[in-house]
């Protein structure tokens, strides 16, 4: 049930509680005619954006009631921002009217070889086209079962060994496997894993570390979910635990402090730090390799099925005969996965997937001119976006509040509007806003996509309001110097507000 319009001022008041800068708000009217209603509107909007605190840095706001074709609020509405992981809209709404929500990618198995007596006599060759459900997200945690399940369709036809080696096939998706103007800084990280069409995992290992009995034995680490892959350095150390009643000092040395990265060596991953005895954390790490580590998963899935890889050198030239294959679940299974948790490398494989299907070359200068013919076929303006990759990662994409609304306009006039829809994020329920405007007329109600990158923060998307109007919104913030939940206290605001408006009153 919809809350007042009094009580809604209250409950966005006590969402701006120890932000002193923005008390001015309390000084709101609350609206009772339409005509009020709009105005009240505006004036919340304006004192929430014009507090010191944000003085330096930029607004871009667009609210529409797209059934009345009205605007009701707009501040640098046709100015680029960065967009963060807003970049995901575009990316989705062009990915299912383009490819379909029916759009599944394919995995094949092939003979290098002649199989004699159940025995491969050469290599495996896996060719990929960037199925991104290989994972544990995807398999209620076991990211291997797909793998398995490609195991038993080669024992279903009596293949247990193969003397050569399993070997990826040629990629599709022929450029870097990282977007353009990623951060350096963050290339370990899980979030910033290159893709491929071969692509384990969401792209990374998780490193589970444990400290040894005592100060001073030795620390055991391990991967997950594959327990070859990555291969671990291991120099971390096991100090002794704090003892009960200890200062904060020695229980903050006592805290694990391990670091997990790229040896120099290029030799494998190293595991370096300090944990307390008995104790154990887990720290994630994007392949460098992708398709390396899919290959080494599949080995790993295989042998656990009873089929033995021998690794032999083989004839690299031999014909190719198909063996198996697999399909992954449909675009409309997967859209949930990538906008509600923002999965950066689902992004990057449906841009490069654009691509492909579409020029016949998967790369993201290809996938570029597919979303921006798309833009622009939907009426966004030449000069309202910047398109350099499909999650939002690089510092170098730029849209406008204009161009997300026409794109979420264009997407509620689609057939496909509900898959659209229902795979955001919902305010207070799930994904990344599940935390966010409890409490209030948007829980529940509000579908936005978040973004974040440093000093950018963006909230677009649909919501409802008391009387049953669907407004559109974009809510873009970049430059700012003040701690990010200061913007977010902004938009969840706006969007509780926005909930419990009444415009036909």
């Amino acid at each position: 049930m919809h809350r007042s319009l009094p009580l809604l001022r209250l409950a966005v008041l006590t969402s701006l509680a120890g932000c002193a800068s923005l008390a001015p708000v309390a000084t709101t009217a609350t609206p009772g005619a339409p005509a009020d209603s709009r105005a009240a509107l505006r004036r919340l909007v304006d004192s929430l954006i014009s507090a010191p605190e944000f003085r330096s840095m930029h607004w871009g706001i667009l609210i529409v009631d797209p059934g009345r074709g009205e605007t009701l609020y707009s501040h640098n509405a046709d100015k680029l921002f960065m967009p963060a992981s807003n970049q995901k809209l575009l990316t989705g709404s062009t990915a299912l009217t383009q490819l379909g929500p029916d759009y599944r990618w394919p995995t094949t198995l092939w003979a290098r070889g002649a199989v004699r007596e159940g025995v491969l006599e050469g290599d495996l060759v896996v060719r990929g086209q960037g199925d991104p459900t290989v994972s544990a997200h995807a398999h209620a945690g076991d990211a291997l079962a797909p793998l398995r399940a490609l195991g038993d369709s080669l024992r279903a036809r009596g293949i247990t060994r193969i003397r050569g080696r399993i070997v990826a096939a040629a990629s599709p998706f022929t450029d870097s496997p990282l977007g353009f103007g990623w951060s350096f800084d963050d290339l370990d990280a899980a979030y910033s894993a290159g893709v491929d069409a071969l692509y384990f995992n969401e792209g990374f290992s998780e490193v589970v570390v444990y400290g040894g009995a005592k100060s001073g034995d030795s620390v055991r680490a391990v991967t997950r979910p594959a327990t070859t892959y990555p291969t671990l350095i291991v120099r971390a150390r096991t100090v002794a635990r704090a003892p009960a009643g200890a200062s904060a000092a020695d229980s903050l040395a006592a805290r694990p402090r391990i670091t997990v990265g790229q040896d120099s060596s290029h030799t494998g991953v190293l595991v370096a730090g300090t944990i307390a005895a008995g104790d154990s954390v887990v720290e994630e790490i994007a392949f460098r390799d992708q398709s390396g580590a899919y290959v080494a998963a599949m080995r790993e899935a295989f042998r656990a099925q009873g089929i033995i890889v021998d690794e032999a050198p083989s004839d690299t030239t031999a014909r190719l005969d198909s063996l198996a294959g697999m399909w992954s679940p449909t675009l409309r299974d997967i859209m949930p996965l990538f906008e509600k948790p923002s999965q950066n490398q689902i992004g990057e494989i449906l841009f490069k997937s654009l691509a492909l299907a579409k020029t016949g070359v998967g790369t993201a200068d290809s996938a570029q001119q597919v979303v921006s013919r798309q833009l622009l076929a939907w009426g966004a303006p030449p000069d309202g976006f910047v398109v350099r990759d499909g999650s939002g990662l690089s510092r170098h994409d730029y849209v406008s509040p204009r161009t997300i609304v026409t794109v979420l306009d264009v997407m509620r006039r689609s057939p496909d509007f509900r898959l659209f829809y229902d795979a955001l994020p919902i305010a207070g329920v799930d994904g990344t806003i599940r935390n966010r405007m409890k409490g209030t007329p948007a829980e529940g109600n509000l579908h936005a996509k978040t973004g974040t990158l440093d000093k950018a923060r963006s909230l677009s998307g649909y919501v409802t309001t008391a009387d049953g109007r669907m407004l559109l919104f974009s809510a873009l913030a970049n430059n700012y110097t003040v701690p990010t939940r200061r913007v977010d206290q902004v938009t969840d605001a706006l969007g509780a507000w926005l909930a419990g408006l009444r415009l036909d009153r």
